[in-house]
């Protein structure tokens, strides 16, 4: 997480959220940087919306202070509070044309006719969409209704730009097209954005940093490839990206995993371990490598490039193993359920909670 400071645009202190006897959030803290493109990550329930929702004003916190660009916006009316918002569901005006939907914020600031009309012209260009404004929404596609949708929410140029799950109602090659394109939109623009998602991959792909939230608190801050190779607690090893759970012991500065031994401090204890998929190793394995066991392979799940192999290794007491294979090797060396392979542990890569 960045250092609290006056040059954070955007400020979440202590934030809290009750909603009777149940707390949506709690004592939630964050600085976000201008033109940072932020992901709040986290399973159903956790929060995310929520805390959305209260930077937007949309939902009144029960307790903490925003401050965006040093001012205190933690009671402010949406409309004071400088920022473009895309919801899950488009919300667009169906009896309206394109433009007039993404001139909607313009109209009510009362700009002139032609600068509004330049303005739209400029924003339909923006999103890949010219021409399109004399069209309704119902003539569109979702990726294109998401799009005018984001034309909309741009259009009064604002300071911070919400994202409420915005790709989640399309399908998965329009997701990833439109995830690309609303990534390099907010770099051009250089706009502060917040995403919500539930989906890991979408936030690996897009965000500068991810805050993960569990059951109402942030469970981590960091960037795409710090949350996922150095998780801060087991929910965030167990819900960014795949990964085995294996059963050790610590014992004299050694982890114990079934017959394979691995130096490791701190006290003498039963842990759990945790280990991607990838950073089990097939391939290079040279003679008099450590860490090397014999597998069996159980299972092939197909998934096109790469494959997730399910492997039996006595050397692991049974404890079930998933490791993920290029679809290229495991056709080279004629590899199926019943084949017997090494595999190497990278120690590095090993989580220990």
């Amino acid at each position: 997480m960045q250092t609290p400071g006056a040059s954070a645009y955007l400020q979440l202190r202590g934030l809290h959220k009750r909603f009777a006897s149940f707390s949506a959030l709690r004592d939630v803290s964050l600085d976000i940087a201008q033109g940072e493109f932020v992901c709040f990550l986290g399973p159903s329930g956790c929060g995310k919306t929520t805390l959305l929702r209260i930077i937007a004003g949309l939902e009144a916190q029960s307790a903490g202070q925003l401050l965006l660009n040093g001012r205190d916006i933690s009671h402010l009316p949406p409309a004071q509070r400088d920022y473009g918002i895309v919801f899950q569901s488009y919300a667009l005006f169906p009896n309206l044309t394109v433009a007039a939907n993404v001139a909607y914020g313009l109209v009510s600031r009362k700009l002139g006719r032609a600068l509004i009309a330049q303005r739209v012209s400029e924003l339909l260009q923006l999103v890949g969409l010219p021409g399109s404004g004399h069209t309704y929404p119902a003539q569109l596609s979702g990726g294109q209704q998401q799009r005018i949708a984001l034309a909309r929410a741009l259009a009064t140029q604002p300071g911070l730009l919400l994202l409420d799950e915005p790709l989640s109602a399309l399908d998965a090659l329009e997701r990833v097209r439109l995830r690309q394109e609303i990534r390099h939109l907010q770099q051009n623009l250089g706009v502060t954005t917040i995403m919500v998602t539930h989906d890991q991959e979408e936030a690996l792909a897009v965000a500068d940093r991810i805050v993960v939230l569990n059951q109402g608190c942030v469970e981590q801050v960091g960037t795409p490839l710090a949350v996922y190779r150095a998780p801060a607690s087991p929910f965030v090893a167990g819900f960014v990206g795949k990964v085995n759970t294996l059963n050790g012991q610590v014992r004299q500065g050694q982890l114990t995993l079934g017959e394979i031994r691995l130096a490791c401090g701190g006290p003498d204890r039963a842990v759990q371990v945790y280990l991607r998929p990838e950073d089990v190793l097939a391939r290079p394995i040279a003679a008099g490598d450590a860490h090397v066991f014999e597998a069996h392979i159980e299972r092939i799940d197909f998934l096109g490039a790469y494959c997730h192999v399910q492997v039996y290794a006595a050397a692991l007491h049974g404890q079930p193993l998933t490791v993920s294979l290029s679809l290229n090797f495991l056709s080279e060396r004629g590899l199926q359920a019943g084949s017997v392979l090494p595999l190497k542990l990278l120690p590095a890569r090993i989580q220990v909670f």
